[in-house]
């Protein structure tokens, strides 16, 4: 498939500023597009802003960009909580979280709201088929999955997963969007659960669960083991509490229900952890205290 750098799509809608949603809307609006977050409430646009905000300052701090560079992304961005604001933007993103039924029913309501016969639907799903989400739509041969990775503003990897019912044309649209405005580098992936990087990562972080759970060695030396003897920035239970490991059991329950492979079976720790409330980061507790 061959791609162009110029890209059609000028208005984003992203649903959902939380870590991911507020990630990818800071990008758009960074890439000067003009971006429309929406949240349920107006005390979750008030986080989603602040968040984004203190990103961008972050990066003036650190001299990633500079005062104007800041003023014209903020200048790039607005919010709402009325998805009918989305009517005329060229592609919705979705970025809830990784809950396919929540994921069905944003998508079925982003096809009522967005006429254009060209609008683009896009999921950030991390592991659900996008085929499963396009069939609630009356357009399934233009939804698409886009998979950023987090932080969105500094992991530069995007992932687009046409379905079977996608068209050239919106592979080629979310392509080219992505490499050029964005400056992602794209990787195309087939619409299986987990598509190409959870697929490998998954399995990583639940033997590692695993391990820690049989009580081979403590977190801390698991995670020591691959930074210091592998090279790797993290080790499997921090990056699974970076990620959360809510987000992280949902995306192995989706690999094992579609492949039944025993590697793929989420850990009843990793379960028993979620249930606790004890999701990584965002709750200051998982594997590791924050």
């Amino acid at each position: 498939m061959t791609t162009s750098s110029t890209s059609d799509i000028k208005t984003v809608g992203v649903v959902g500023c939380g870590l991911m949603g507020s990630g990818i809307a800071e990008v758009c609006a960074r890439a000067g597009v003009e971006t429309r977050v929406f949240e349920v409430s107006p005390d979750a646009v008030r986080a989603g802003r602040a968040r984004i905000e203190d990103s961008l300052s972050r990066a003036v701090q650190r001299g990633r960009m500079d005062s104007e560079a800041q003023a014209a992304a903020l200048g790039s961005l607005s919010f709402t909580t009325d998805l009918a604001d989305f009517a005329d933007c060229d592609l919705a993103i979705e970025a809830a979280p990784e809950k396919e039924e929540a994921k069905r029913e944003i998508i079925t309501a982003l096809d009522k709201v967005m006429p254009g016969p060209q609008a683009v639907i896009a999921s950030n799903t991390s592991s659900i088929p996008i085929a499963r989400l396009a069939t609630v739509t009356a357009r399934p041969a233009r939804v698409i999955g886009l998979h950023f990775f987090n932080p969105v503003p500094t992991l530069r990897l995007v992932e687009i997963i046409p379905s079977v019912l996608t068209d050239d044309a919106t592979s080629l649209r979310a392509h080219a969007f992505a490499s050029g405005p964005l400056d992602r580098h794209v990787i195309r992936a087939k619409d299986r659960a987990g598509f190409v990087v959870n697929a490998l990562l998954i399995p990583y972080i639940t033997s590692a669960v695993r391990m820690y759970e049989a009580g081979h060695a403590s977190a801390e030396d698991i995670d020591a083991g691959m930074v210091r003897g592998c090279a790797h920035p993290m080790g499997p239970l921090a990056l699974a509490d970076h990620i959360g490991l809510d987000t992280t059991l949902a995306i192995a329950e989706s690999l094992y229900e579609e492949f039944r492979e025993p590697l793929y079976a989420p850990p009843p720790l990793l379960a028993r952890m979620v249930d606790a409330g004890h999701l990584g980061r965002k709750t200051g507790r998982g594997f590791h205290r924050y």
